[in-house]
């Protein structure tokens, strides 16, 4: 059964038409104990069906633990959107309802490298040395959630030093639970500092300043 309908197809195909350099999304699976990435999978085939600059790399969470490691994947469903180069971005957990939105800016972000952050996010960017990590936890209901997700890929396409994760609050329910969340969108800075609601760039920038 078809994830995305003929109107919503047709879009992605007339959207993607703008897309300049390849995608690679590379997707962790399996097929046991894990309820969503049947769905996740079917989700990716059909979005990558929508272009030919997006390509899809399937890997199994166990027999690819390499991999896996590699890419800092710790459970699953789990996607990397990136070009030549990882670029820090991850989802986990299926990118559906407000979600797919996420999903499809990031593809956007990374096939034309094109950023909407304010140029005092960028200066500010360029002076973090540190590793710093970003959980964004979200539910495919919240309206508000994208924009929390957008914001924190697009600090992770910019600087090399930041990972970025959308995390889908009810599948990864014992990390929500460690987190205390209890609304969405929450962000999770380096574990410790926390930001609710899709705040503006400055507010998050704060946040990250705790650790540098």
């Amino acid at each position: 059964m078809a994830m995305l309908d003929e109107k919503i197809v047709s879009q992605l195909k007339e959207l993607f038409k703008g897309l300049d350099k390849e995608v690679n999304l590379k997707f962790f699976t399996q097929e046991l104990e894990c309820a969503f990435c049947k769905d996740t999978h079917n989700l990716l085939q059909e979005v990558a069906a929508s272009s030919d600059k997006i390509k899809l790399e399937v890997f199994d969470f166990q027999k690819d633990k390499e991999v896996a490691e590699q890419y800092k994947i710790d459970k699953i469903p789990a996607l990397v959107v990136m070009d030549e180069k990882d670029r820090g971005i991850r989802f986990f957990g299926i990118p559906s309802g407000y979600e797919f939105t996420s999903l499809i800016e990031s593809i956007k972000l990374v096939s034309t490298g094109k950023l909407q952050l304010k140029e005092s996010t960028k200066d500010f960017l360029n002076t973090v040395k540190k590793p710093v990590h970003l959980q964004v936890f979200v539910t495919p209901t919240c309206p508000y959630c994208p924009p929390a997700v957008v914001l924190a890929h697009q600090m992770a396409y910019y600087s090399e030093y930041i990972r970025a994760d959308m995390v889908e609050a009810s599948e990864f329910n014992t990390l929500s639970i460690k987190y205390n969340v209890q609304g969405v969108p929450r962000t999770v800075v380096n574990e410790t500092e926390f930001l609710e609601g899709a705040a503006p760039e400055e507010y998050l920038i704060e946040k990250i300043k705790a650790f540098l």
